[in-house]
């Protein structure tokens, strides 16, 4: 899990912000397991009297609960009400998820859709296949950069060249100390690859054993927020089973697609009845 505890830190009151903000997504990164004072603070940075009293705060508007035996956090029942609440605007799990089950059905092994946050890429929706040796290197809710595994490569290479760069200097403190075997040269030379290939390949980069393969999501303005990826062992993603995989990775895609042009002209739909207004004479169309 990598956060910038002071990437907040430009207005009065936004260090805790902040703060609060590194928390939630370090509880985020461990749904089942949750996490201990001790793991909080070691992985935060913050001081133990800091992290107890944000946890104490959170606590308090129930965005985190304490489990009373193993005395351990995890994520309270008010950011469900919230994240439920947001995704009515923010919905696009609920056009991919389906999406997400095929794909793990049909490949066998495990599928992900993943959305952009600036210059990060959290994860939304992990399903499993049934090919019983799995990939453990993604689970909903991690965050990495963009250009760090299979989707947020994906979705890095569809950005525009100024864009890539921009997102490359952003991110550049975090890569150079989090993912020291991914250097800057490299990410580019994998942008290239994908936007020649049309989907990304992670080789076992960041685990050996571990290769994925991502592509990206266009909305219907042309901007990339989202992707679909798959990860495996090595040898469920060679070259004789690729072509397959990604022409299923694909078809997948598109289907979202079409759901968010659909979804996008239900929403700016003139209903029947209302009148447009008259233009005055000489007003520019």
């Amino acid at each position: 899990m990598n956060l910038e505890i002071n990437s907040l830190d430009t207005a009065p009151g936004a260090q805790s912000i902040g703060r609060a903000l590194a928390v939630l997504r370090l509880l985020g990164a461990s749904p089942k397991h949750g996490a201990s004072l001790s793991e909080l603070v070691a992985e935060s940075g913050l001081m133990k009297p800091t992290c107890r009293r944000i946890l104490l705060a959170l606590m308090e508007a129930g965005l985190v609960e304490q489990d009373s035996g193993s005395r351990r956090y995890y994520l309270g029942p008010e950011l469900y009400v919230l994240g439920m609440i947001a995704a009515e605007r923010f919905g696009i799990d609920r056009l991919a998820l389906d999406c997400v089950g095929r794909l793990a059905q049909k490949t066998g092994d495990a599928a992900f859709l993943q959305v952009r946050r600036g210059s990060v890429v959290v994860c939304l929706a992990r399903e499993d296949g049934t090919y019983p040796i799995r990939s453990h290197v993604l689970a909903a809710g991690d965050r990495h950069p963009l250009g760090v595994g299979a989707g947020p490569l994906a979705i890095l290479a569809a950005l525009e060249d100024p864009e890539v760069a921009a997102m490359m200097a952003a991110n550049a403190r975090l890569l150079e100390t989090k993912y020291p075997m991914l250097s800057r040269p490299q990410i580019l030379d994998l942008v290239a690859e994908t936007r020649a290939r049309g989907y990304s390949l992670n080789r076992g980069l960041l685990f050996p054993g571990s290769w994925g393969m991502g592509m990206a999501i266009r909305t219907p303005s042309g901007r990339i927020e989202a992707c679909l990826s798959l990860a495996a062992v090595e040898n469920r993603m060679q070259p004789d089973r690729e072509p397959q995989l990604a022409a299923w990775l694909a078809e997948e895609v598109r289907l979202v697609e079409q759901r968010l042009r659909a979804s996008h002209q239900s929403e700016t739909r003139i209903p029947p009845g209302a009148v447009r207004r008259r233009k005055p004479e000489g007003e520019e169309p």
